[in-house]
């Protein structure tokens, strides 16, 4: 399909707007990592010992689930989460041994108005601080934005959760404001952060991103030469 981006930041019509389709229903591929619709039959037992089990719960301490201790509890509080809300999650696996090293899911779906959120983003320690991370995050945005036609991209976090913070700032979402009292969780309150790019901001990023995944940025070891942020300013 041709993706339909809108011209509402300026002021222009969306008489001819039309719904998008659901993200997340087929494979992104990238040149380090490679991002799968989940099939538990394929994906589960990977993908539980990338960010559940033993030495993982802190990947879940700002989520309204888990952690979980075993791949049937896993497999039954997600799997009945994405088909109550509708989410479509994603499964990272890296390009160089097919390796399951993390997740994130398309949430709050409202195709009608080209919406879109991204969340239950969990990191396997063989993602975190990596290339394959920031381009799984580029992947995933790529696909609504010109894929699929999207005209907003959310992230949200607990507003304690100053890593997610960081990333969202990093990945290239702009803080809306703080919903204060927005969820009781564990018996605490929640205050939730949001933020969000749109398809206005998304050419910018979007070249930020791919200058930054090019290989003349990076050293013979591996090493970034300059930020990704850098790139955007």
């Amino acid at each position: 399909m041709t993706p339909k981006h809108s011209t509402s930041e300026t002021g222009g019509s969306l008489t001819n707007w039309q719904p998008c389709k659901q993200p997340g229903q087929w494979p992104l591929a990238g040149t380090r990592i490679v991002l799968e619709p989940l099939n538990w039959d394929e994906h589960g037992e990977g993908l539980f010992a990338a960010v559940a089990g033993a030495g993982n719960d802190a990947v879940w301490d700002y989520m309204p689930i888990g952690p979980f201790t075993d791949l049937a509890a896993f497999k039954q509080t997600f799997a009945h989460i994405c088909d109550q809300f509708g989410w479509g999650a994603m499964v990272f696996k890296r390009a160089s041994d097919s390796r399951i090293v993390g997740m994130a899911s398309y949430m709050r779906i409202r195709e009608a108005h080209g919406s879109v959120e991204v969340g239950c983003v969990a990191f396997g320690d063989a993602l975190k601080r990596t290339v394959e991370a920031t381009e799984a995050m580029y992947l995933m945005a790529a696909h609504v934005f010109d894929e699929l036609g999207y005209r907003r991209y959310e992230w949200k976090c607990h507003n304690e959760n100053k890593a997610s913070k960081r990333a969202a700032t990093r990945f290239g979402f702009a803080f809306e404001g703080i919903f204060r009292n927005d969820m009781v969780l564990d018996g605490k309150n929640r205050d939730t952060a949001w933020y969000a790019m749109t398809d206005a901001g998304w050419p910018s990023v979007k070249t930020g991103y791919e200058r930054w995944l090019a290989v003349d940025n990076f050293d013979a070891g591996g090493q970034q030469k300059q930020k990704l942020e850098a790139f955007r300013a």
